[in-house]
């Protein structure tokens, strides 16, 4: 009777142990839940929503402008940001009076929670190979690529791309194009 039990013990923990691995194989290369605490991304992202990562994406596409990512905070690399991606290496960003450029053509910004303030002036800035240029989408209350001391994300500290909003369930969805 023990040597039963013991067998049964030792099957639930292996059991356990390999529910534990597989769990963390799939958080840590496959995706992830994300929640957002702040409000530098609103109209597109409102507080505390929660949302599925995608980690593994970049291996079979290339980043895009306009894609929402998760990264590495290049002043801290211990924290991670969401924003989206405004100038991939080689763009030239500049804001003049408030309106966004890439590369001397302004940008449509329908996402954007209002117009930007008309006194906003930034660059011009070139951005460097396998590096992003990073916006929220609430730009008067972003902490970005405009304040940071590093104004650049490398491809390295960039984790993952938010692709579906899983919490609130009124707004549940993909945000592909959003």
């Amino acid at each position: 009777m023990k040597s039963n039990t013991k067998k049964e013990i030792l099957s639930w923990v292996l059991t356990i142990g390999l529910a534990f691995i597989i769990a963390m194989l799939i958080r840590t290369y496959i995706f992830e839940l994300v929640d957002v605490p702040t409000g530098s991304m609103l109209d597109t992202i409102q507080l505390n929503d929660k949302f599925v990562e995608l980690k593994f994406i970049y291996r079979f596409e290339p980043i895009k402008r306009g894609d929402i990512v998760v990264f590495k905070y290049p002043d801290d690399p211990s924290v991670s940001f969401v924003k989206r991606v405004i100038g991939i290496g080689g763009d030239t960003i500049e804001i003049k009076n408030g309106i966004l450029y890439r590369n001397g053509v302004p940008v449509k910004e329908p996402y954007l929670k209002e117009p930007m303030n008309k006194n906003e002036t930034f660059g011009p800035y070139k951005v460097p190979p396998n590096h992003y240029f990073m916006l929220g989408d609430n730009r008067n209350q972003s902490l970005d690529s405009r304040y940071w001391k590093n104004k650049y994300v490398s491809r390295d500290a960039i984790m993952g791309k938010i692709v579906f909003r899983i919490w609130p369930l009124s707004r549940f969805g993909t945000m592909v194009g959003k």
